[in-house]
């Protein structure tokens, strides 16, 4: 499916396009949970998430506002050098403290993030949601993450940010430290701003200890043996993605996701009478799931969250048999209610449900969309028997193809 011919054309980067940015990937993600001691445990020391910064809320609060209301931190975590992939948020604190942004009752999604490919992108971007009367929550540069960002809700009220720009965490395992801060913007920045490079130079000509800032260290032993390295998991996490939301009007979120953000439609699925989309932008197959809410319940997903499912790749198919016996041998609420028919360009998936209740969908391969914009025909897909797990797989076309991991897993 494509825009109108009549749709303006912006130039990015010496390409027409029909927005004034293009989506190359999903950055971060993060959930506001209820039960953040028993979430942290589980995304850190069951998936492997690290944190990389926390943010104490309690700073903004009156005396006594957050009483009684768990652990005010915010955790930043990540799997790769990216400051964070998934963010953590005490439900109870975000919603007793926000009195701008307020969450629908069934959104616990905190945030969606979309990585642009620069900073002159996030200020076309900021212009043209102006122009075009998306209401925008806010802009500038957070810390921590030191990302270029803007935020706007979709019409389920699901808050998508656009960034440019993360911070990352190199081999020292240091994220930037709080002396940095001074470079936060909280409104929309003027243009050009100086590179990251010569942020670096103007702290260290202050006299700011790099190494001063934050550092996790896990403490669990490194004992599997991982395709010959050896970590705490027998699996490592790669990728984040896609995500899958329940929306109520799947039409207008179809035409958000299609026409403001520029997500390109993949597939159509009709399952139980209920249209289903599958949205990329990118080479995968799907970045973006959209499922009416009907399906919700027959899926028997939690009515709490509008979350389908946040999907988290792992290296390999070994690892994924491996992260099933894993997370069952230490208690993790697997489901197998979700049909192989709702997440189309992946063959073999298990679906694990947090805390909170959330579902997480692992994976270790996604189908890959070539030049001319067309998924695989059904009849060429793998046939999946689901919860059978055949020792090995014979390699599809596209198998290990996509988007690499850069750096060690460990």
């Amino acid at each position: 499916m494509t825009t109108t011919a009549t749709r303006s054309q912006f130039n990015v980067g010496g390409i027409l396009l029909n927005q004034p940015f293009k989506i190359r990937r999903l950055g971060h993600f993060g959930f506001n949970v209820v039960d953040i001691e028993e979430c942290l445990r589980f995304y850190t020391d069951l998936l492997g998430f690290r944190i990389s910064d926390e943010l104490d809320f309690s700073r903004r609060a009156s005396p006594g506002q957050l009483d009684g209301l768990g652990d005010p931190k915010g955790y930043f975590t990540r799997y790769g050098t990216d400051h964070h992939a998934f963010v953590l948020f005490n439900r109870r604190v975000r919603e007793a403290l926000d009195t701008q942004r307020r969450f629908k009752p069934e959104v616990t999604i905190n945030q969606i993030t979309w990585q642009v490919g620069s900073l002159g992108e996030i200020g076309r971007a900021i212009k043209w949601f102006g122009e075009q009367g998306v209401k925008i929550q806010r802009s500038g540069r957070d810390n921590p993450g030191s990302n270029w960002h803007t935020y706007i809700y979709d019409p389920d009220g699901h808050t998508n940010e656009l960034y440019f720009g993360i911070e990352q965490v190199g081999w020292e395992g240091y994220s930037k430290p709080r002396e940095m801060y001074y470079r936060g913007f909280h409104e929309a920045p003027t243009l050009p701003q100086i590179n990251e490079f010569d942020e670096v130079q103007e702290a260290m000509a202050k006299g700011i200890d790099l190494e001063s800032g934050y550092r996790y260290v896990d403490t669990l032993p490194a004992t599997y043996d991982v395709d010959g390295i050896l970590l705490p998991r027998p699996f490592k996490i790669v990728k984040i993605g896609p995500v899958s939301l329940f929306v109520e009007n799947l039409e207008a979120a179809e035409a958000y996701y299609r026409d403001t953000m520029g997500f390109v439609l993949t597939e159509e699925v009709t399952w139980q009478g209920e249209r289903c989309l599958f949205f990329r932008n990118n080479t995968e197959h799907h970045s973006l799931a959209l499922y009416p809410l009907a399906l919700r319940a027959k899926l028997g997903l939690s009515a709490h969250t509008t979350c389908a499912a946040f999907g988290l790749q792992l290296a390999s198919y070994q690892q994924l048999r491996d992260a099933v016996a894993f997370l069952r041998e230490r208690g993790a609420r697997l489901i197998d209610s979700v049909p192989p028919e709702l997440y189309p360009g992946i063959d073999y998936a298990a679906h694990v449900l947090d805390p909170d209740g959330h579902c997480l969908q692992l994976y270790y391969q996604m189908e890959q969309i070539g030049w001319d914009g067309r998924p695989r025909s059904q009849e060429l897909r793998r046939k999946v028997t689901p919860g059978v797990w055949p020792e090995a797989l014979e390699p599809m076309s596209d198998t290990y193809q996509g988007e690499p991991f850069l750096g060690p897993w460990g």
